[in-house]
């Protein structure tokens, strides 16, 4: 695709590379960690490592070789990372730590030598269970308090497993807090269920702090939207989910401020039934996007609801397209995301694009 600046497509002994997260450098730098599987399968309990690349000209090119940044730990993976430029200065690297399928914590290392080195993991989810962190999604407020969005599955039985038909995919959202730059973590006085009979509940939520002070959440569903929530005091207490704009399939969304254009931009693979008709397929043959196409882009503002017309950024209907990292420059925005589908599993390859902000408010 045009704008295509790095390509990772998996390959023999690393199955899958998936859900990454950008960060400036003190030195002109961009570092994008993602999550790199080794082994022989991609499954989402495989083994990986968080490893990144690094680029010195805003995003064009990058490095050929990864930097590990975080090993192997629990008895699965970890995966699914976010960075944050916290307050104080350090770098702050968010992941999930993988056990079994009643056994997923969200961590936090930090870095005071730009990424060189990296402290001990601080858990951020006091309690026990599956909390599901998707990446890029971490963020911290103008006063200061961290908040991480979280996806809590329940699971049948209370013995370590990873056997899929133990676990319950209707998930409840949850909110964490830190106002000690992440040494200590407690929970939001409010979480949410679905409000509805649902076979996903409210999936991976993210969260863009606005600019009036509330802090917009949304979360996937299998109801045919995004679901949107907002708190007004920080994050403690939210309101009661509520179907957004969006027109979505069971797919992430991602939401970012973008300085340049003093807008937010909003991604997500738009089903919305006036710009969208699902791909005919001859009989007996199988969706390898997984209904995550296209993959949209849209300028606006959660407060009013006021979204420009979408631009679509990739429309192959044989690959999906999902988990998108958004990094904001100056000129335009690096977009990270899943793109697999047609000869492989749709979260198996990886792809970063460069994309110019004019072609972004065309439609603005």
């Amino acid at each position: 695709m045009p704008g295509t600046v790095l390509s990772l497509s998996h390959r023999r002994g690393n199955p899958r590379n998936s859900e990454g997260a950008f960060i400036d450098l003190n030195d002109g730098r961009i570092l994008f960690a993602y999550t790199k599987f080794i082994g022989k399968s991609w499954g989402d309990h495989e083994t990986a490592v968080i490893a990144a690349r690094l680029s010195s000209d805003g995003g064009r090119t990058w490095t050929r070789r990864d930097r590990i940044l975080v090993q192997p730990e629990g008895r699965c993976n970890v995966m699914s990372v976010s960075l944050l430029r916290l307050q104080a200065g350090s770098i702050g690297l968010f992941y999930m730590r993988k056990n079994s399928l009643n056994d997923c914590i969200p961590y936090l290392r930090k870095s005071r030598d730009e990424g060189r080195t990296w402290s001990k993991a601080v858990r951020c989810i006091p309690a026990p269970g599956y909390f599901v962190l998707n990446n890029d999604r971490v963020i911290q407020l103008r006063d200061g308090r961290l908040v991480l969005p979280a996806a809590f599955h329940r699971n049948s039985k209370t013995e370590r497993t990873i056997d899929p038909s133990d676990f319950e995919p209707r998930a409840l959202a949850f909110f964490f807090l830190s106002d000690d730059s992440g040494r200590t973590w407690r929970e939001a006085r409010d979480w949410w269920a679905l409000p509805r009979r649902s076979k996903t509940g409210l999936q991976e939520p993210g969260v863009v702090e606005l600019q009036d002070g509330s802090i917009y959440a949304w979360c996937r569903t299998g109801n045919g939207r995004q679901w949107e929530l907002r708190s007004r005091d920080h994050g403690e207490t939210w309101s009661k989910p509520r179907p957004s704009p969006f027109h979505a399939p069971n797919s992430p969304m991602s939401i970012k401020w973008i300085p340049g254009l003093k807008t937010y931009l909003a991604i997500w693979n738009d089903h919305h039934p006036h710009r969208w008709t699902e791909p005919a397929r001859p009989p007996g043959t199988v969706d390898t996007s997984w209904g995550r196409t296209p993959l949209a882009a849209s300028l606006g503002d959660p407060l009013t609801h006021q979204w420009s017309t979408p631009v679509i950024l990739e429309d192959d209907p044989a690959s999906g397209f999902c988990y998108t990292a958004i990094h904001p420059m100056r000129d335009g925005v690096l977009l990270a995301y899943c793109c697999g589908g047609r000869n492989s599993a749709v979260l198996q390859d990886l792809c970063i694009r460069r994309v110019d902000l004019k072609k972004l408010v065309r439609n603005g």
